[in-house]
């Protein structure tokens, strides 16, 4: 099986809910299984920033689908907690991003893996290294890329 980091991420309606229901929809994705889940954390809007603060949070799991297929799986978890893309970095109801799949590169129309800037995103970088702080990206460690990047607008969400 692969090991995969995912990213997820919401700012519209109810948004521990639409993490929870792409969580619950994730664990019942076939020949897959959820190993960890990181903290959730509220952030800034990045790239647009007039818009709500996100929820986001990483998952790693393990799993039989090859890349493409699992896409496809994170497309219908959007689907299903009916994403729009209005435009590019935009607001949305959730937002699955598949980050690094084991060893894998791939530079295609349709996917890009590991995700293109990864290492440019604190809300990815803090809730990765919740999971693994030994991962690697471009030849830097996440803490080194996190030192890099700064925490501003990152904090941990904190559920009342």
């Amino acid at each position: 099986m692969a090991k995969v980091y995912l990213g997820v991420g919401t700012n519209l309606g109810d948004r521990l809910n639409n993490l929870n229901e792409a969580i619950r929809l994730i664990k019942n994705f076939r020949n897959t299984e959820v190993i960890k889940i990181s903290k959730i954390y509220e952030t800034e809007p990045w790239g647009y920033t007039l818009q709500d603060k996100f929820l986001n949070l990483c998952m790693e799991i393990e799993t039989d689908l090859d890349p493409f297929e699992l896409l496809e799986e994170c497309q219908k978890v959007e689907r299903i907690l009916k994403r729009k893309r209005y435009f590019r970095w935009g607001p949305r109801t959730i937002d699955v991003d598949i980050l690094i799949y084991d060893d894998v590169s791939i530079n295609d129309d349709k996917l890009t893996i590991p995700h293109p800037r990864i290492q440019e995103r604190a809300f990815v970088l803090v809730p990765l290294k919740d999971l693994n702080e030994n991962i690697v990206i471009k030849g830097k460690t996440i803490s080194e890329w996190i030192d890099i990047v700064g925490l501003e607008g990152i904090k941990e969400f904190t559920i009342k």
